[in-house]
């Protein structure tokens, strides 16, 4: 492996870890603010689909820790085989890289987990009435 000005280990130009989370993330903030029933109440189709998204999201998320540990790994792995400042500045883009997907992804979890109480409450009060 040969070392050039870039380093040998150029990672892909990358945005936010998953396109389009925050607009997501925004959209469960939303029905959280909004009544749980009555008017201006999300269904309960709209509270079931946003879920789904955001599940799945979270599961990219999870993916993208994956792939980013298993750089890790790698770069740890043939680390003698390249410059030291090629090697630590790899682990320092992997480093904020997972540390990123780790805030983004409790950050997440935490919205998920309150939109389905929500969802619950809203399930319990269909089957009451």
């Amino acid at each position: 492996m040969e070392d050039g000005p870039g380093g040998p280990f150029r990672l892909p130009a990358r945005g936010p870890i998953i396109r389009g989370s925050m607009p997501l993330r925004d959209e469960i903030a939303e029905l959280l603010r909004m009544p749980e029933d009555g008017a201006g109440a999300p269904s309960l189709d709209a509270i079931e689909t946003t879920l789904t998204d955001g599940y799945a999201e979270a599961l990219a998320l999870d993916a993208e820790r994956s792939r980013i540990e298993r750089r890790l790994g790698e770069v740890a792995r043939d680390a003698g085989e390249v410059s030291a400042h090629s090697v630590a500045a790899e682990l320092v883009t992997l480093s904020e890289r997972l540390d990123t997907a780790d805030g983004e992804l409790a950050q997440l979890r935490t919205l998920l987990h309150d939109l389905q109480v929500v969802r619950r409450r809203r399930r319990a009060a269909a089957r009451a009435a």
